[in-house]
């Protein structure tokens, strides 16, 4: 007997037969469905619930993240895939033991302990006494002001920008590289965030270990940090940290959706989190949306053109270890000249358009499918963005020239601020904005690996070049030792 599928309309109610093709490019009957099966069944919300509730954290390389491998393995299994993969990368790994902070007045034996946490791929080991020299929003001016004091200093730096309109803003990790170069014994980073919210992450543009100790303190810490040089006169910052760091084994997690062609469209998150909360914003919001965007072509019966890879990628906060391997891999094999397109979902929410990484020959294509995806949603903005960025999993990908996309969503400021610390929980989730980003991207990726000819092109390695460089972005991957070009 042939099951009948009702779809929820603006207009009342479509009977339509399960599974479905797009035959032309018109995707308002597509993306009905669509919206129908995610408000009627999603599971993102309930999922992501289990997950922090029951696991915790999802450090690669630790027994909470394996764990969380195995879960979306599971999920993705339960919801019909009968190709679902582990894809095991081997990587040194780094977790944080002890860190004290001490402040000392060069003219007396009086200390002050400040709250402090290391940033990962710190030194296994470090004891350092040294003055405190303040460069500001630590760009490379900034230390270029200071060079003649900084060696063998602890700077002082601001992890966003203060007082520099129209600057562009570094990582936390080229921050630090700009520390080593410059001859810096440590750097402790200041957080941008309100309050006394501690932050972590990487400290390594590489992921490997740095030589330097780097820590982090928080917003009203810096303040009075720096109040107390204004008043006092020079500082000593005396920082004792031990870590681990030890060769771990680690999976990504790769759910393949077969097409009528080998070229093949990756959508994916990162699922791994750092260890001082739940991770439920970064990357819980963005991974298990993907998750259910799986789960919602599968519930379709829908079949694409293309074929669709759903990736949980493990290691992104510790240098895109995981998508470094899978597009290492790629190449080795050839397969990277079947991948068309790569949409990453990372911090993703309740998204209102597009973004299309600098790509000039996407706007259309995207608007098009943002006035579709209207017709059913009529409080969809259909804003398309076209700004490059890195840092995340799509990095790699569009390094080989791959085009890469985007949603462009937001998070409230309260919500914004427990980005890496330890307050990122559950309890910052909405339910219906989670939702709308299942909703949406599957809208988006349903009509990517459906289009009769995706506009972008894959870029060769001198057209790469050219299209990073005038991105911005040469001085941030040659700081972070992945500019491969003279």
């Amino acid at each position: 007997m042939k099951k009948i599928l009702l779809v929820a309309l603006a207009g009342g109610i479509l009977v339509v037969a399960p599974g479905f093709r797009a035959d032309q490019e018109d995707w308002e009957k597509a993306f009905g469905k669509i919206h129908a099966e995610v408000k009627q069944n999603s599971r993102v919300y309930e999922t992501l619930r289990t997950a922090t509730q029951q696991i915790g954290h999802r450090l690669t390389g630790s027994t909470q993240g394996s764990k969380a491998e195995e879960y979306a393995f599971n999920l993705l299994k339960s919801y019909g895939f009968s190709d679902v993969k582990y894809q095991p990368f081997e990587v040194v790994s780094w977790s944080r033991d002890t860190v004290t902070l001490s402040i000392v007045p060069k003219s007396s034996d009086n200390f002050r302990e400040v709250p402090v946490v290391s940033l990962a791929h710190s030194p296994v080991s470090a004891r350092l006494n040294a003055e405190i020299v303040d460069v500001g929003n630590g760009l490379e001016e900034d230390f270029e002001g200071v060079k003649d004091k900084i060696k063998g200093k602890v700077a002082l730096a601001n992890i966003g920008l203060m007082g520099a309109p129209g600057k562009k803003n570094l990582h936390r990790s080229e921050k630090t590289a700009l520390a080593i170069k410059y001859g810096a014994g440590g750097i402790i980073m200041v957080n941008q965030a309100p309050g006394r919210i501690l932050l972590t992450g990487t400290a390594s543009v590489t992921g490997d270990l740095i030589k330097i100790p780097a820590v982090c303190i928080s917003n009203e810490s810096g303040q009075e940090l720096r109040s107390w040089l204004a008043d006092e006169g020079p500082l000593e910052a005396h920082i004792n940290m031990r870590n681990f760091s030890r060769p771990i084994k680690a999976r990504n997690v790769v759910a393949t959706l077969r097409g009528k062609s080998d070229e093949r469209v990756i959508v994916g998150g990162h699922l791994d989190s750092w260890d001082l909360a739940t991770g439920a914003i970064d990357n819980g919001i963005g991974s298990f949306s993907v998750l259910d965007m799986a789960r919602t072509f599968k519930a379709l019966k829908i079949k694409p053109e293309r074929t669709i890879q759903f990736v949980m990628f493990m290691g992104e906060e510790q240098g895109l270890l995981g998508s470094k391997h899978m597009v290492k891999e790629l190449v080795k094999s050839g397969d990277i000249k079947k991948v068309s397109y790569m949409m990453n979902l990372d911090m993703t929410n309740d998204p209102q358009g597009a973004n299309g990484f600098g790509r000039e020959d996407m706007e259309g294509f995207f608007q098009k499918i943002g006035s579709d995806i209207k017709k059913v949603d009529p409080f969809f903005e259909n804003r398309y963005t076209n700004r490059a960025g890195l840092h995340s999993d799509h990095q790699p990908f569009m390094l080989e020239g791959v085009p890469v996309a985007g949603l462009s969503g937001s998070l409230s400021p309260s919500v914004l601020q427990c980005y890496h610390a330890d307050c990122d929980r559950f309890d910052l989730v909405d339910k219906q904005q989670l939702e709308n980003t299942v909703r949406i991207g599957s809208m988006y990726l349903y009509a990517l690996a459906n289009a009769k000819k995706i506009p972008a092109k894959k870029l060769n390695s001198n057209q790469t070049r050219d299209f990073l460089t005038s991105q911005g972005l040469k001085q941030e991957l040659v700081l972070g030792q992945d500019w491969r070009w003279e």
